[in-house]
């Protein structure tokens, strides 16, 4: 399986666990069946590519102002547009505030995700054992740098 392959899956994993997740931690959030979960994941991955960047760019000044924490309400938005493109029989976001928590609970459900998995934008990478030697040519001698 290719690379790029196995990360789309992975990803696409993840956001169906955190968005399941969201439906039985939030009120208000419903799906019809598990292909209406996966369907609706998927729409939620291709907004997020396509449209969230847009969005993020036309609402800066107001992502500085609240210190990225709009982020959260741009998320509700694109759950609250899944909910309205898939229509109320496969998967329903009820109103704002649902769309709110359950973007909170997606974001955090994910980035926990992403951590364990080791996926995502941004890696870390903790390294055990004793550290690299390092050399000492100058034998404690001045260092003079021209």
């Amino acid at each position: 399986m290719p690379d790029k392959l196995k990360a789309f899956i992975q990803r696409w994993v993840i956001s169906t666990l955190a968005v399941l997740v969201a439906t039985y931690v939030v009120p208000g959030i419903k799906f019809g069946d598990w292909r209406d979960l996966l369907v609706a994941t998927l729409v939620l991955g291709l907004l997020n590519t396509f449209l969230r960047p847009l969005l993020l760019l036309l609402s800066l000044p107001l992502l500085v102002f609240t210190l990225g924490l709009f982020t959260i309400v741009i998320n509700a938005l694109l759950l609250l547009l899944v909910s309205v493109l898939l229509g109320a029989d496969n998967f329903r976001v009820d109103g704002f505030w649902s769309a709110f928590w359950g973007a909170l609970v997606i974001s955090i459900v994910s980035l926990l995700l992403n951590s364990i998995t080791g996926s995502g934008s941004a890696r870390v990478s903790v390294r055990r054992g004793k550290p690299p030697e390092t050399r000492d040519d100058d034998k404690g001698g001045p260092v003079i740098d021209v």
